[in-house]
């Protein structure tokens, strides 16, 4: 599987006022164009390797995304050309994220994002680094999709909290609890041991700083990734999964709020003293 490559050319002068600033990446995947598009511009599509959407499939069409209870987005489809090209904006800023599906050969193509609507000063550059280093995990969840569930829809388990930084630290700790090894490697079969913790297992597809992609068999077949994301004080770590089969929701429903809770009791720091 093609990890996502990133473009980091920028124009002239990328930080002047008037720059225009966007993250380019893009990732090869297996199938067809029309198995690729509808990944990327349908709602059971997007929300089997990103997260939950409804798009209505025309130019103007409305867009809702949610990352989980009280974190709601609307939007809009800005453009829309089957099956090459769709641009959906969100309310959030002016963002504007566009998927482009070209074909390689027979049994291959590309999927290129443009995410764009960024500013220009220091909080803005951070907040375009962890989205560049966030939609690289998602789209090798896309291509994990593509490569072994194309076509068909997922259910998800979006559970994430916030744990002390820095993130190397928080990225040690998240295995440990899991009971993971640190070395764990493209191939290796891993499985959580963690106390308390619900059960994961599957086969290391991707292995990057602070993030495992998986292809995953149980509870459920599917995909999952592990990941603490951000640098400073807070780290976002998470534990989601995408899982397929007659008891995906039935899964979901109970192993759903047990992650929630694991991560959460775990997010405090430790304390030294003890």
């Amino acid at each position: 599987m093609t990890d996502p490559n990133t473009d980091d050319s920028q124009p002239p002068d990328a930080h002047s006022p008037d720059a225009s600033r966007s993250i380019h990446l893009e990732i090869e995947v297996p199938g067809s164009v029309e198995a690729a598009w509808t990944a990327v511009a349908t709602g059971p599509g997007v929300s089997s390797w990103y997260v939950p959407h409804d798009i209505e499939p025309r130019e103007g069409g409305a867009v809702a995304l949610s990352f989980g209870p009280g974190m709601d987005v609307a939007g809009a489809v800005l453009a829309w050309d089957p099956p090459r090209r769709i641009v959906l904006g969100t309310g959030q800023g002016g963002m504007t994220f566009e998927f482009v599906v070209g074909a390689i050969d027979d049994s291959s193509c590309v999927v290129r994002l443009v995410n764009d609507g960024f500013g220009t000063g220091d909080d803005d550059d951070a907040h375009r680094d962890a989205m560049a280093g966030g939609w690289r995990i998602f789209l090798t969840n896309l291509a994990l999709h593509l490569e072994h569930f194309a076509g068909r829809a997922a259910t998800t388990m979006l559970p994430m909290a916030v744990w002390a930084g820095p993130g190397d630290d928080a990225w040690r700790r998240l295995l440990e609890e899991l009971g993971i090894a640190a070395d764990s490697d493209v191939g290796d079969h891993v499985e959580v041991t963690g106390t308390g913790a619900p059960l994961l297992a599957g086969t290391v597809a991707a292995s990057r700083p602070r993030h495992l992609a998986l292809l995953i068999d149980q509870p459920a077949p599917g995909t999952a990734f592990i990941a603490a994301e951000g640098d400073g004080d807070d780290i976002a770590v998470s534990i989601w999964s995408y899982l397929y089969g007659d008891d995906a929701a039935t899964v979901a429903e109970r192993d759903d709020p047990r992650w929630r809770t694991w991560l959460g009791d775990r997010a405090a720091t430790p304390d030294a003293s003890t």
